[in-house]
């Protein structure tokens, strides 16, 4: 998972450092990290895809915070945390199912609408002062954007709207709603959130790292677009004999989309803070979330995506693409699994960025404004 590192001009590296020892091993850090980052930006749990009927849920861990991800009789989109208003008590358990008509807690059998409001409360009619419309569910803000699921758990979210706002429109030829998931892999990768993310955002590795990848997407051929804030990245070229990142080189399905010619020479990858890396192929479109678990352990979710009509069809071996990336994803968790136990030792001190992570540069300085420490 890697991106061309932009011009020099563009963002001076000179003297920049990576993060200190602490950043990476710090209990302490890595809760401020689930308050200030998880918590209040816009998280990526999934595709829309996951509820397509009334009634459908599943179950989303963010910052530690269980959610209720549903699609309500209306056709609208709840996030509720999942929590029952009498006793606190766990609502569901089951990790995505259908609800038929209600949620009903296990434990009192309090009962709420897939709107949230509560129904029903046994023998609390006698109880003073209670009122049914006093104990809603309570919710977290959430959007479906370009297909793709976020929520935010602040109390007073930034609007998704000017939080995104350098993203809206930007991938609208891609047609992402209209893709559909063909494969998802899960890893569980011994390091660092923030290791895999810097990872990600810059290709100074990639030769001793990816051989295959250098093979169809040269290090050296690309440019970013996207260069501040928490969304960062660009695009690098296919090498001229390439269609596609895949293990044959040629392209594994249609066009995702109403694509421009120099899109079906490029493959485009953001980083958007903080746990969504998405990476577009002229044939498919990867997405990767990322789940911190501790301080030096992250769950990772990738997705492949294609065109329906690349699924449709038996022609179209999906799992050229797929093996390319698991591969290298593979190749990716190593060394950042190196990286951990690396950054880990008491031997470590902030290194110097070379002139070709300036993405991860932009990352760093980034989330430590998110922080309070930029």
């Amino acid at each position: 998972m890697t991106t061309v590192s932009w011009k020099p001009r563009e963002l001076p590296t000179q003297g920049a450092r990576t993060l200190p020892r602490e950043y990476f091993v710090s209990p302490e850090i890595y809760q401020e990290e689930m308050d200030r980052l998880f918590a209040r930006r816009w998280v990526c749990v999934d595709r829309e895809e996951r509820l397509s009927r009334p009634g459908d849920y599943f179950l989303a861990e963010v910052a530690g915070e269980s959610l209720i991800l549903l699609r309500d009789r209306g056709s609208g989109l709840r996030a509720f945390f999942n929590v029952c208003r009498h006793r606190g008590s766990r609502l569901c358990e089951a990790p995505s199912g259908r609800f038929a008509e209600t949620i009903q807690c296990p434990y009192h059998a309090w009962t709420y609408g897939l709107d949230g409001r509560l129904l029903g409360a046994p023998t609390m009619t006698d109880v003073e002062g209670f009122a049914k419309g006093d104990w809603p569910l309570r919710q977290a803000a959430v959007v479906s954007w370009e297909g793709f699921l976020l929520v935010n758990l602040a109390p007073d979210p930034e609007p998704f709207e000017s939080a995104f706002a350098p993203l809206l429109g930007r991938f609208a030829r891609f047609h992402l709603p209209a893709l559909r998931v063909g494969r998802t892999i899960e890893y569980e990768v011994k390091a660092n959130w923030k290791l895999i993310v810097q990872n990600y955002s810059e290709c100074y590795h990639c030769a001793p790292v990816h051989p295959a990848l250098t093979r169809l997407t040269p290090p050296t051929l690309g440019e970013n677009d996207l260069t501040e804030g928490p969304f960062i990245g660009g695009y690098m070229v296919l090498a001229e004999a390439a269609s596609s990142l895949t293990m044959s080189g040629r392209a594994c399905g249609v066009p995702v989309g109403a694509l421009a010619p120099e899109d079906h020479r490029r493959v485009y990858y953001y980083s958007i803070s903080p746990n969504f890396l998405l990476s577009l192929h002229p044939d498919y479109v990867m997405f990767h979330t990322l789940w911190p678990q501790a301080v030096d352990r992250t769950r990772i979710r990738c997705h492949w995506l294609f065109h329906p009509d690349t699924l449709a069809d038996p022609r179209f071996d999906i799992d050229d693409g797929v093996k390319f990336w698991d591969l290298t994803n593979r190749q990716d968790w190593h060394v950042c699994e190196l990286s951990q136990l690396g950054v880990s030792s008491r031997a470590y001190v902030p290194g110097p960025y070379s002139r070709r992570e300036s993405c991860s540069i932009a990352f760093d300085r980034d989330y430590l404004r998110a922080m309070g420490r930029g």
